[in-house]
């Protein structure tokens, strides 16, 4: 398995705490960013796309 090794948040956040991702091509990862060693959930790339697409479009 690949794993994803650098998590970023978005530039919207600022200095606050929110979640953040990791992506390769295949593999997508979520974390608190209060908690950077906590648990993370981890879900398949296209999986995410389809979660990011319904967002926007409910916007």
């Amino acid at each position: 398995m690949t794993t994803p090794t650098q998590f970023r948040k978005s530039s919207h956040s600022g200095d606050s705490n929110c979640v953040e991702v990791a992506r390769d091509s295949r593999v997508v990862r979520l974390r608190d960013s209060k908690q950077p060693e906590g648990m993370c959930v981890q879900i398949s790339a296209n999986s995410f796309r389809t979660f990011v697409s319904m967002i926007k479009a409910y916007r």
